[in-house]
Order: C-alpha cells, then sequence, then structure tokens
C-alpha cells in the first residue's frame, strides 16, 4: 500500500503545498537537493523518499546493518556513473542517527560533490544525532504525527484496493477506530494490525470491535529507551510530578512501564525531584523516594510499578519547594565568582601544636552552652557576611522552617542579604 503518486500521500500537507521544496524536488526532475527527513515511525519517511528518487537510480542501505565499507562502495559506483554522464545516485540511509559521527563524514564528499543525493531518514532530533556539516547541506524536512482521520483513510484505502485486501474483508466502525486508537499515529503499525485481522477474520469475514480487541490485548507503545521518546517522556513525567498533576504522572509512568523502561531509571529520577522539587516543603518526599528505590531494586518488576506508583502519588501531592536547590546554586555561583575569603579565625580547627598563637579557635562559643542552643558567632566568611542563601517559601512545612530561621537569623545577629 505504498503511496506511488504524492496525491496518494496522507498527512504532511505542511510539506506538500503548492511549490513546496519537497513537491517541486518530487516533480521537477532536475531539482536536486539531499534531503533529511526527521519524524516519528510510520509517518512516511521512506515513502517520501521513493518519491523524490522518481526514476533516478535508487540505492537503498540501512544504518543498522551497514557500515563505512558499504557506503564507500555506493559513492565510488556514483561517482563513475556521473563521470560519464549519468545522473547521481539517489541514496536512501533510514535510520542515519545510527551512522557514527566517522560514518557520517563520509558521506560529506560525495554530498558536497553532486556524487550522490543524500536522503537520510531519523527518528531521532538530528540536531543531536547527524553532523552539522551534514545537515548544512541537506534541506531538513520535519514531519509530523499522522492525525486518526490519516489514519481512517489508509485503512479504508487498504480494505478496497486491489494492493491490499480487495474488499475481500469487511470491517465494523468500532474495530475501525480500535484499530486507530492502538496505532497511535503510525500508519505501519495500523496496516500491519489491519492484515493480521484480516487474517484472523479470514475471506468474506467481517473483522468485529470483539475481534480486534481479543487479537490486541496490548497497545504497542511508540517509546525507544534511547531516542527521543525516551527523553519526551521521561521530560512529561518529571514535570507532571512538579507540576502537581498525579494523574498525567500516572499516565507517563504507565507508558514506561509498558514500554519496558529500566524502573531503577524512573526511581533514580524521583530521588532527584523529591530533592529538587519537593525539598523542604515535605521533607519526608526524599524519605519516601530513597525507600521506593530501594524497595524496586529489591523486588524488582512487574510488582515494582505498585511501589513506583505510590511515589509518584506521594511526590505529586506533596507542597512544592525548590528553595534548598536554588540556595545552593547561590553558594556555588559565589564560590565559582571568588566571592568566599578565609574562614573566620574562631571556627578553625585549634587542635594541633601552634594553633592558639594563630588565633585558631580565639571566640568560639560552644552552641550547647547557649540559652537557646545558638551562639551568636559570625560563621561566614567577612565576605559574605549578611549574606542569605536559603529563603524558604510558605509552603507545607517549610512555612514552619520559615518562621523559626527568622528567629534563628536573630538570634545569630544577622542582618539582610548583604548587597
Amino acid at each position: 500500500m505504498r503511496p506511488l503518486t504524492l496525491d496518494e500521500v496522507v498527512g504532511q500537507d505542511h510539506l506538500l503545498g503548492k511549490g513546496s521544496p519537497l513537491r517541486r524536488l518530487v516533480l521537477d526532475s532536475d531539482a536536486v537537493a539531499s534531503v533529511l527527513l526527521w519524524g516519528p515511525p510510520g509517518t512516511g519517511k521512506t515513502t517520501l523518499a521513493y518519491l523524490v528518487a522518481g526514476q533516478r537510480r535508487f540505492a537503498e542501505l540501512s544504518a543498522v546493518t551497514a557500515g563505512v565499507k558499504d557506503v564507500r562502495e555506493l559513492i565510488e559506483d556514483s561517482k563513475r556513473r556521473v563521470a560519464t554522464g549519468e545522473p547521481e545516485t539517489v541514496l536512501f540511509i533510514d535510520e542515519v542517527h545510527r551512522f557514527t559521527k566517522t560514518q557520517q563524514d563520509v558521506l560529506l564528499p560525495a554530498v558536497e560533490n553532486r556524487w550522490i543525493t543524500l536522503i537520510g531518514a531519523t527518528t531521532e532530533n538530528p540536531s543531536f544525532s547527524v553532523v552539522g556539516p551534514l545537515i548544512s547541506r541537506s534541506l531538513l524536512l520535519v514531519l509530523k504525527p499522522l492525525a486518526p482521520a490519516d489514519l481512517g483513510i489508509l485503512i479504508d484505502r487498504a480494505l478496497q484496493d486491489e494492493r491490499g485486501l480487495g474488499g475481500k474483508v469487511g470491517l465494523d466502525d468500532d474495530a475501525r477506530d480500535h484499530i486507530i486508537k492502538v496505532a497511535g499515529a503510525d500508519a505501519r503499525k495500523a496496516l500491519t494490525l489491519l492484515e493480521a485481522l484480516a487474517g484472523a477474520a479470514g475471506e468474506g469475514g467481517t473483522i468485529t470491535a470483539a475481534l480486534a480487541e481479543d487479537a490486541m490485548d496490548a497497545a504497542l507503545v511508540a517509546y525507544d529507551r534511547s531516542g527521543d521518546q525516551h527523553f519526551d517522556v521521561i521530560s512529561a513525567f518529571i514535570k507532571s510530578v512538579r507540576g502537581s498533576d498525579v494523574d498525567a504522572a500516572l499516565h507517563y509512568l504507565a507508558r514506561m512501564v509498558v514500554a519496558g523502561e529500566d524502573p531503577r531509571f524512573i526511581a533514580r529520577r524521583l530521588v532527584i525531584l523529591a530533592a529538587e522539587d519537593v525539598g523542604m516543603a515535605d521533607p519526608q518526599g526524599l524519605v519516601v523516594a530513597q525507600a521506593g528505590a530501594d524497595a524496586v531494586s529489591f523486588v524488582g518488576m512487574p510488582e515494582g510499578r505498585i511501589i513506583l506508583a505510590e511515589v509518584v502519588t506521594y511526590l505529586a501531592t506533596a507542597p512544592k519547594s525548590n528553595r534548598s536547590y536554588l540556595a545552593i546554586d547561590r553558594a556555588i555561583e559565589d564560590v565559582r565568582a571568588g566571592r568566599s575569603g578565609p574562614v573566620p579565625a574562631g571556627l578553625r580547627n585549634p587542635t594541633f601544636s601552634g594553633a592558639e598563637e594563630l588565633g585558631y579557635g580565639k571566640g568560639y562559643v560552644y552552641a550547647h552552652d547557649e540559652p537557646h542552643g545558638v551562639a551568636e558567632l559570625e560563621y561566614l566568611p567577612e565576605l559574605l557576611t549578611g549574606t542569605r542563601y536559603y529563603e524558604p517559601s510558605d509552603r507545607g512545612y517549610e512555612r514552619d522552617v520559615s518562621s523559626r530561621l527568622e528567629r534563628l537569623r536573630t538570634l545569630l545577629g544577622r542582618g539582610k542579604k548583604a548587597e
């Protein structure tokens, strides 16, 4: 069912409009440009590569299995053809992001000298996975996920077209909706599911909702543990917990669990979040997160999902504060900028011979001997006298900390934050 013309391509209207660069490449045989196609699986990257190639010589490699030797052989062959007046070869490299930097560098002279026209397909952000010189020499086209309506068109076409099922199988509306839902935005997955269900229904049969649900008991989650989906989902997960949306957080947790994400990775991120985003508004959050990480490591999966869910619900519903996180970063900024100075003499180690003559420990007051357990001393270096790094919020436990801290700073004789 791969489209044979631009008119058969579904979706990607933003790339296929009248006068668009992609349309010119497909329709004008004299138009030549290397192209990088970036988009999710099943959105038409390979199809567009075939259409751009048209009647020209087409060679296809997968970055998963091909090496530098394969690429060089193709380049040399195309170079010889160009030298004899033939058009350059269109080289399609699927999953080009899996090529190493060295492998990608091999392509540069060939692209630069028009020995080949490169079409690279990638599900990863090229800014992170493709070398800059190759990006600058190529037309970067971003494909969007297919909409449910787009998948519906493809399914209906495959049911009737002779290249597909040719009207030999019926499809209930509910079953059609179920295929679209399970396929996500992936045309390849939708057609694969339709083919499998057609086989189950048999020629002359009808694919019902019950048949579809029985045959597809779990959605195949679009999630690459080392790619964009990995980073996008974990980013959405952390931001949902930080934003106190427990339902969204559990949704993204479920996506990671179903996709087989390492539960220890999830647990580590929750420990970091507990300190960074919950912080002193609920210090128990860090205890819960660490206990959860230990428990997940001890119990394993699939039961570990229950432990992760408890940690997520606790942290998502807890009051939030990042003031401890901000405080240490402010202190680090001062240190890196050289705003430190010598340790006050009274706080220095007085336990070695000659320390007394140097004034080490002089004037130090033991806090436990003071009425409130607080000794009025200057603990900061002189350069930073009066500096305040930690400014508590008014949320959760930190509200109590705030009032106590003001009393402590009064007892310490600390003034306003130094300018």
